[in-house]
């Protein structure tokens, strides 16, 4: 752990920090003579110094004890890659978790988010403390299990409390071999991703009780991490098959699509289930095929339209076999929709790029603009990768746009039927501004059988 006098050197000196911190030389000398920092200057500190939370004085990572022994009450340990330790109480499975650690900003849908295949290879942290209160059950999921590697919680999980509920979150956890730990700051650990990155990390909930911190942190460092890791043919769909479920209503539940109007092949890159009802409640009966199919597998199904699921890892990996498919259905210019990772291979056969990002947009809170209209959505989202919208042709508009960070939330190509964006409009967790999208795709589907 640094000094606060090392961390005021490193920082350039007590008028180089003020102004780094937005203080005054003043404020600076209160932390010198109060032997510790403000937690709100700690972002500014780790991107200045190259310092980690684990050297500043006051931080829970910094308190924890480097020795192999656990805290009193501490059967958990989240341990980043350069070694940084939180200690915690571990709840659900027994065993070990690797990934990328990122956060998410919902307050409601832990349940839907955990069995997100978008969050496939990623250790989610809730900055939300109240995780697990409703409980969970059978209806809430957006996939047949958890995609999560494992979840980071501020509190214990209480017992459930909703009529809906039939398991508690860490029986379900336990169930499913989901690791969890609670009990940790997980302020002080979003702020850790915020200045410095989605890391890796590793939780440890061993059925022992023993941990040794060194070789879990050089396992995190060993994780190669989600750049260039294709994820999507591990959370795909396996064979063909066919969806009518539509969305939840008060007070039957989910309904089924009986008279469809036109024919849809959704490409499973890693599908949420509501997804697929919103499709299904527009009027479609889908056709969920690998996301391997080939052209001529798509083609065969003579469909009206084309979907591209969401999805996990790098974009540019699951391309190198997405790609050929996409532009074939562009030639024959079907209308083809796409979300999330499906909106990202869209651009990439289209010519465009895609670009990691500092630590992701995860949450149901993030406003989108869109261009045409000047209208703003609140929308919902998870991704750890961005559409680079100077790398698109110019036969392609940008429509969207993030009102947080000006990355890219949209485009529409100007010469054939296809448009995407990087949210999630089906939501599920969150708003449902945006669900409108999938009445344009079926419009699309109507003009061309009126030509």
């Amino acid at each position: 752990m640094a000094s606060v006098d090392e961390i005021i050197d490193r920082l350039g000196g007590f008028e180089r920090a003020a102004a780094l911190a937005g203080v005054t030389v003043e404020a600076v000398r209160k932390w010198r003579q109060a032997r510790a920092i403000p937690s709100r200057h700690w972002p500014v500190i780790l991107k200045e110094t190259g310092l980690t939370l684990a050297d500043i004085p006051g931080s829970d990572a910094s308190s924890a004890s480097a020795s192999n022994t656990p805290p009193r009450g501490a059967t958990a340990a989240l341990v980043l890659a350069d070694g940084t330790v939180f200690w915690g109480r571990g709840f659900g499975a027994h065993g070990l978790a690797v990934g990328e650690v990122c956060f998410t900003t919902g307050m409601t849908g832990y349940q839907e988010t955990l069995t997100d295949p978008s969050f496939a290879g990623q250790i989610i942290t809730f900055t939300f403390p109240h995780i697990g209160n409703v409980g969970t059950n059978p209806e809430d999921i957006e996939a047949t299990g958890p995609a999560a590697r494992g979840l980071v919680v501020k509190d214990d999980p209480t017992p459930p409390s909703s009529w809906r509920a039939r398991h508690s979150l860490p029986a379900w956890c336990a169930a499913h071999g989901l690791p969890g730990i609670a009990g940790i700051d997980t302020r002080a650990l979003t702020r850790r991703i915020r200045a410095g990155g989605a890391p890796n990390g590793v939780l440890a909930f061993p059925a022992d009780g023993r941990f040794d911190l060194g070789a879990l942190a050089s396992e995190a460092r060993a994780w190669p991490g989600l750049e260039g890791m294709d994820l999507a043919q591990e959370v795909t769909t396996r064979q063909r098959s066919t969806w009518e479920e539509t969305t939840w209503a008060w007070p039957s539940g989910y309904g089924r699509q009986e008279t469809p109007r036109f024919h849809v092949v959704a490409i499973d890159y890693g599908a949420k289930r509501n997804i697929l009802r919103c499709l299904a409640s527009a009027g479609c009966r889908v056709s969920v095929m690998p996301a391997t199919a080939t052209p001529k597998e798509v083609f065969a199904l003579a469909p009206d339209g084309v979907f591209l699921s969401n999805g996990p890892g790098d974009p540019a990996a699951t391309a190198a076999y997405a790609v050929p498919t996409i532009r074939a259905v562009l030639e024959r210019r079907i209308p083809l929709f796409g979300i999330c990772l499906g909106h990202q291979l869209l651009a990439l056969a289209l010519g465009g790029r895609t670009r990691k990002l500092h630590q992701g947009h995860r949450g149901a809170n993030h406003p989108v603009k869109e261009l045409a209209t000047g209208q703003v959505q609140i929308t919902s989202q998870n991704h750890g990768f961005a559409v680079i919208p100077e790398s698109l042709p110019a036969s392609v508009r940008v429509t969207h746009v993030s009102l947080f960070d000006g990355t890219n939330e949209g485009l529409a190509c100007l010469d054939r039927p296809a448009f995407s964006v990087q949210y999630h409009p089906e939501a599920s967790p969150g708003p449902s501004d945006s669900r409108h999208l999938f009445a344009r795709f079926v419009e699309m589907m109507e003009r061309i059988q009126a030509r």
